[in-house]
């Protein structure tokens, strides 16, 4: 299990990707791509305007409270534990198994807000992964080699645990 420490959460405040207000502005960029989301929110809007992500990752929460727009899930569904402040191997496993057997559902039970940074390292390059960014919009983010190598830099703020 990667724990993120209280001193490195700053780091992950920023957007990993491009930040737009609205998911009807990142529409375009989906085209002829493999989409992945992270956050309830973010998958049922998706599901809403006609794109189903290979890979959704959901909790059941938006912004620490019950979600009351759950998506629909789609494929087979994945049941993992991640607690908040963590990436768990079990969810880095979930994600890497997910990537070959789309469409599938990871359903979270903890937290699933720092699942981008494994899905990032998992997807393949072009895939494109959305997450929602807090009381601003929705963060775009194309896996490309850059992607890759900051993912990895972020995944090494955490510190490594055997719990």
């Amino acid at each position: 299990m990667f724990v993120l420490p209280e001193e490195s959460r700053q780091l992950f405040k920023d957007p990993f990707g491009t930040l737009h207000r609205d998911i009807q502005s990142v529409l375009p960029a989906l085209a002829g791509r493999i989409v992945y989301s992270v956050g309830d929110v973010v998958t049922h809007t998706l599901q809403q305007k006609g794109f189903t992500p290979a890979i959704a990752v959901v909790d059941g929460q938006t912004m620490r409270s019950p979600c009351t727009r759950m998506p629909e899930l789609s494929g087979s569904c994945i049941r993992v534990k991640n607690p908040p402040g963590t990436i768990t191997d079990e969810l880095i496993d979930a994600l890497s198994y997910a990537v070959d057997h789309t469409p599938v559902t990871i359903l979270v039970e903890g937290e699933e807000d720092l699942a981008v940074i494994p899905l990032v390292i998992a997807a393949p390059p072009e895939s494109v992964v959305l997450y929602g960014q807090p009381g601003e919009g929705v963060v775009l983010r194309v896996i490309d080699e850059q992607a890759k190598t900051t993912a990895r830099s972020l995944l090494g703020q955490f510190t490594r645990t055997s719990a």
